[in-house]
């Protein structure tokens, strides 16, 4: 109980500090302004918070810096990915330059992905 109670007062702090790249996406995400889907931001999953969820399709959306190009960062990223996939989460990532480079672009590719049938709906992999 208390591992659950610190990862929520964690994620709290998350939703407070958030990088200057997270807050750019988070402005056309928050509200449902998004194709009217709602997504949520530094939500719990497991033993892991991921940036931004839409928990209806599933899809998971990460924003990489630089700390993620790291062995220990793509070591934990992997093994994130994994879990993650084998609970029947989709996972969009993005470096934070392309998200600062072609915002357009990313927006089109979450766009696109929510259009697909979600895990949920196709059962498990």
């Amino acid at each position: 109980m208390r591992k659950n109670v610190r990862k929520i007062t964690f994620a709290r702090q998350l939703r407070r500090n958030q990088t200057d790249v997270e807050q750019l996406l988070w402005k056309h995400l928050r509200n449902r302004r998004f194709n009217g889907v709602k997504f949520r931001r530094q939500h719990p999953i497991g033993s892991y918070i991921v940036d931004f969820i839409n928990l209806e399709s599933r899809l998971i959306i990460e924003l990489d810096g630089g700390q993620h190009n790291t062995e220990e960062g793509k070591r934990k990223d992997k093994e994130r990915i994994i879990w993650l996939g084998e609970n029947n989460y989709q996972i969009l990532r993005f470096w934070n330059n392309e998200l600062i480079s072609d915002l357009d672009a990313v927006l089109s590719i979450i766009k696109e992905t929510l259009t697909l049938p979600s895990p949920k709906r196709r059962g498990k992999r």
